[in-house]
């Protein structure tokens, strides 16, 4: 699944900034993938771009509109139907990571076949994938897994990406979700592949390569998630990964939608996953740890840091706070 840049973001009547986090994801991210924004009448977000109508920014060359709000139970609202319809008739394919497929409305199916359009769900792959085959190839990978869920694995993996590049490094973020796939452009989302053929879907997106390269794999889920745990293995076993960072959010009592479960120790996560690795990757080793502070003062974010990385010997960062050029820099040794 590969999207056509650049793109055009729809705001739609997003209720906040929040409702927008995939299109201000790829303005932060990627902001030359960005021609502008379109917004209805009743949109609260706004990610700093110009406003441009649907004819405006065919002119400019957008290629895409991407869906980039997400609205309760994740669905294309029928007040959006018009501008989904007036970006086909102009020229545009239309991309989005709701729940409710682009696919399933026949109005809009039945316009990007006229049109020649295409119309990119990207929530569900669009190719069958072969079952993992777990062969040594050429090539380095990175992997960021978690002690929960949403503990900053896609944003610790995309600042990773970017700051390789800037230390020269030759690196590429693979994406393993929805969003990631909006943000990056072409990627699978893990958690809608049969789980048989999850590795082998990783397998597929981070192939042999130079070997100098390196994958910059997003992590989806824990091992210790009662709920997803499944897509973690798979994940890390397609992966093979020659390096992990372990992401955790320090303030949390319970595994994110399970309070009867409590987070792991950094310890034992680590361990579990090493393990789990090294079944396609005996010389797997962790590099760093990606810590999300933002629900610390700093004083005691940088305490916590300092404990851990004492600790483990590792280097320990808030990617948001003080960048990740320190993991960064343990790459150059593997």
């Amino acid at each position: 699944m590969e999207l056509k840049k650049p793109y055009l973001l729809f705001l739609g009547d997003a209720a906040d900034q929040l409702a927008a986090k995939v299109a201000q994801g790829i303005k932060t991210w990627h902001p030359e993938y960005c021609v502008g924004q379109f917004r209805l009448p009743a949109c609260n977000a706004d990610c700093d771009l110009e406003d441009l109508s649907i004819a405006a920014a065919a002119q400019a060359g957008a290629k895409t509109l991407v869906i980039g709000v997400a609205n309760r139970g994740g669905i294309i609202s029928d007040e959006w139907i018009g501008v989904l319809v007036e970006a086909l008739e102009s020229g545009l394919d239309i991309a989005a990571g709701l729940h409710n497929k682009l696919n399933d409305i026949p109005e809009l199916v039945a316009c990007a076949q006229k049109h020649g359009r295409q119309l990119f769900d990207v929530r569900y792959p669009s190719q069958a994938y072969p079952v993992a085959n777990g062969k040594k190839r050429a090539g380095k990978r990175l992997l960021t897994v978690g002690t929960d869920c949403s503990v900053g694995k896609m944003y610790t993996s995309l600042a990773i990406e970017k700051e390789a590049q800037k230390q020269g490094l030759n690196a590429d973020f693979r994406a393993t979700g929805q969003t990631g796939i909006l943000i990056c452009g072409e990627g699978v989302s893990a958690d809608c592949v049969v789980a048989d053929f999850i590795a082998g879907a990783i397998e597929t997106i981070a192939p042999a390569n130079s070997d100098d390269h390196w994958d910059i794999i997003e992590g989806q889920g824990s091992l210790f998630h009662p709920s997803f745990a499944g897509v973690t293995t798979g994940l890390i076993h397609g992966s093979q990964a020659d390096a992990l960072v372990l992401c955790h959010e320090p303030t949390r009592t319970h595994m994110r939608g399970v309070p009867d479960y409590s987070l792991p120790d950094i310890e034992t996560c680590m361990q579990a996953n090493l393990a789990t690795a090294s079944l396609t990757n005996p010389k797997v080793k962790f590099v760093g740890i990606s810590v999300n502070t933002s629900q610390l003062e700093e004083q005691q974010a940088l305490d916590y840091m300092a404990q851990l990385e004492a600790e483990f010997g590792l280097p320990v960062v808030d990617p948001f706070r003080q960048g990740v050029g320190r993991i960064v820099e343990q790459l150059a040794e593997l």
